[in-house]
């Protein structure tokens, strides 16, 4: 099944809509705002393209406690480059958001030649790495080899 969203938390409505509209050059296309006595959530989603979406969380007294974070890999004890999102993207994309982002003083956190695919990184508003994919030339699947690795041991 294609994915329909994928949803992360954020402090800041604004930055983020800034971020992923304005820089990464994904449009807002539906927000959903509920207020629950002196509690609100606020759920906005940006078109990834492919009828997909990122969506992110704004909310107040919902349960969530006083210093939540955000991010979804230092904030639980892990590298910051663990758990992120990748986009797949062309060599123009990724060119067109670095300028983007350069002229906004944001530089990429990591950039990468993984031999099947080039990776340029960037860090949103709330924590999360944010991935521009582009495959060069991509892999082959191979589901025989991936169950085989899956178990392998790594120092052998």
């Amino acid at each position: 099944m294609p994915l329909h969203h994928v949803a992360y938390a954020t402090r800041d409505v604004e930055a983020t809509t800034h971020f992923y509209e304005e820089l990464m050059g994904f449009p807002l296309v539906h927000t959903e705002l509920q207020a629950m006595g002196e509690s609100f959530v606020r759920h906005v989603f940006y078109d990834i393209g492919g009828d997909e979406c990122i969506a992110f969380f704004q909310f107040s007294g919902v349960g969530e406690t006083e210093n939540y974070t955000t991010d979804v890999s230092d904030g639980v004890g892990l590298p910051f480059w663990v758990n992120h999102c990748a986009f797949r993207a062309t060599a123009e994309k990724q060119e067109e958001v670095r300028a983007k982002m350069a002229a906004e003083g944001i530089e990429p956190v990591m950039e990468q030649d993984h031999d099947w695919c080039h990776s340029l990184y960037f860090m949103d508003p709330n924590g999360i790495m944010v991935e521009l994919c582009r495959d060069t030339p991509g892999f082959d699947a191979d589901p025989t080899e991936a169950k085989r690795l899956l178990t392998a041991d790594p120092f052998a």
